[in-house]
């Protein structure tokens, strides 16, 4: 019978991968650019309800919770780490996942751009805004960074004709839109505005010329595997909703790639004993051993103890 995991062994594993022990604390910019380099993807700021790495708690060395406030000097680091990072392409930062702030590493960013609307023709958003693929709004901020190069929140905002405090909302659901497909992205910070900080934008394909061509060697098969298998890698072990909550995908398209992965042995389902019960989670090849190896071993150890030196039952006077 298959040996079921106990999901505090997961945790305490994630917890390590994730950097949210003291020992694996991000303590400098250098080495945050390595974590996200590590994990491949992950968020800037946790999210409730969302599994996955986040930069805050690598640089705190534990879990934050974001309703307790924002004293601990983490919350500072990150941000101020993130905004000098931004016109470095140390990696691609933007409202990726869920709409969330997003880190992923260079090499992890042709992965996602093979699953964009995007073919490499900076006026392809045209014929996206034809089949009713971008919104009015989205069309008329993407237009402004094509024609005008990039542009801090203010001016940008003028030239989409987005500037009222009425058309606020309009902006940020267009900004939401043309991030989450991985059109436009920070790449610095300007004295603007009311607070003299804004975010300066431009187009992904003039950021980063050779990310079509990249992204081009990948199948969207293998672009879905690539981004998957990392994540399984990261968190251990997860249920298939929890992935679908980060990633997006439809369950039709999680359950094919899952399949075709488990049929390969890339990946399997595991036992995992929870609060709620006994539930079947996924995790990679090489977690799934060892959690699988360390979960015998700890029988073991349960059993030889329950028995006297002589491997007889001990008895209780």
């Amino acid at each position: 019978m298959e040996p079921s995991i106990p999901y505090s062994v997961i945790l305490r594993h994630r917890n390590r991968a994730y950097g949210r022990t003291p020992d694996r604390r991000v303590r400098t910019p250098a080495a945050a650019r390595r974590f996200v380099k590590r994990v491949g993807f992950c968020l800037f700021w946790p999210t409730r309800g969302v599994e996955a790495p986040t930069l805050l708690h690598a640089i705190a060395g534990r879990a934050i919770p974001l309703g307790a406030g924002y004293k601990h000097p983490a919350f500072g680091r990150s941000w101020n780490w993130k905004d000098d990072a931004l016109d470095k392409r140390w990696w691609y930062y933007g409202r990726l996942l869920r709409g969330r702030a997003t880190l992923v590493s260079l090499d992890f960013l042709p992965a996602f751009y093979a699953l964009s609307e995007n073919y490499g023709d900076p006026n392809e958003y045209l014929l996206e805004y034809q089949d009713g693929r971008l919104s009015a709004d989205a069309k008329a901020v993407y237009e402004a960074l094509l024609h005008s190069g990039p542009l801090d929140t203010v001016r940008l905002r003028k030239e989409a004709r987005l500037a009222g405090e009425s058309a606020k909302a309009s902006y940020q659901r267009a900004m939401a839109e043309l991030q989450e497909d991985l059109k436009v992205l920070p790449v610095g910070v300007a004295e603007a505005g009311a607070w003299d900080y804004a975010f300066v934008y431009d187009l992904v394909s003039r950021w980063l010329p050779a990310l079509d061509d990249q992204a081009r060697r990948l199948t969207t098969f293998e672009a879905r595997r690539r981004i998957l298998l990392q994540h399984l890698d990261n968190v251990v072990a997860i249920g298939p909703d929890e992935i679908r909550r980060l990633l997006g995908w439809p369950a039709a398209t999680l359950a094919k790639v899952t399949a075709t992965l488990a049929e390969a042995g890339e990946l399997e389902t595991l036992p995992v004993v929870t609060e709620r019960g006994t539930v079947s989670m996924l995790a990679g090849h090489s977690w799934a051993r060892r959690l699988r190896s360390s979960q015998r071993g700890a029988k073991r150890v349960g059993r030889q103890a329950k028995q006297g030196p002589k491997g007889k039952a001990t008895r209780r006077k």
